[in-house]
């Protein structure tokens, strides 16, 4: 089914695409939410029409992302995370973390308009950021640690550790097995 978009829709398209949907979602979600119209011939023409109206406004529109992408020039981010002993985060670094950043920065971005893959792991990553249908930016994003990481202890370290408590429970099984034999000894009369 082919739908005109009235309004962009994260991860379909933007206003006035015309997207090739199932139909259950264009008649159950995309219609009666105000989202988009069928694509039929003559919502076709009105939507050229339309388009040619206001090409002027949409070339400003595009213009102020290209404006607001150029800002973004030369920002890179950093964000602290919590992370396990072999350099794993818990959780995850997400859309959300990055707004927070930028906003912290001075650029209010809407989450749902980054991209960025499941970060799980210390380094340097990427977000994409999309302000407009042809115009996106890519920032880089370094998740480093909010603490040191420790070191596991060494298994040399681990063995001297351990071995005064195995040499303790050697000389107390000693003792014991004294004991039961002494036990076991016929009396001698």
């Amino acid at each position: 089914m082919e739908i005109i978009l009235k309004e962009d829709v994260i991860g379909l398209g933007y206003k006035h695409d015309i997207v090739n949907v199932k139909s259950g979602y264009g008649r159950n979600y995309l219609i009666p939410q105000g989202k988009g119209v069928i694509a039929s011939d003559s919502a076709k023409k009105m939507l050229a029409e339309e388009l040619k109206q206001k090409a002027k406004k949409l070339e400003k529109i595009k213009a102020d992302a290209q404006e607001a992408a150029a800002k973004f020039e030369g920002v890179a981010l950093t964000i602290a995370a919590k992370v396990s002993n072999n350099g794993t985060i818990y959780g995850s670094v997400n859309s959300l973390m990055v707004a927070n950043e930028l906003a912290k920065l001075g650029f209010d971005v809407d989450r749902k308009l980054i991209t960025i893959k499941d970060v799980k792991t210390i380094g340097e990553h990427s977000a994409l950021i999309r302000l407009h249908k042809e115009v996106s930016v890519t920032i880089p994003v370094t998740v480093v640690p909010d603490a040191p990481i420790e070191e596991a202890p060494k298994a040399e370290e681990a063995a001297e550790e351990q071995a005064p408590v195995d040499a303790e429970v050697a000389e107390e099984l000693a003792d014991e097995q004294e004991v039961l034999e002494s036990l076991d000894a016929p009396a001698e009369a």
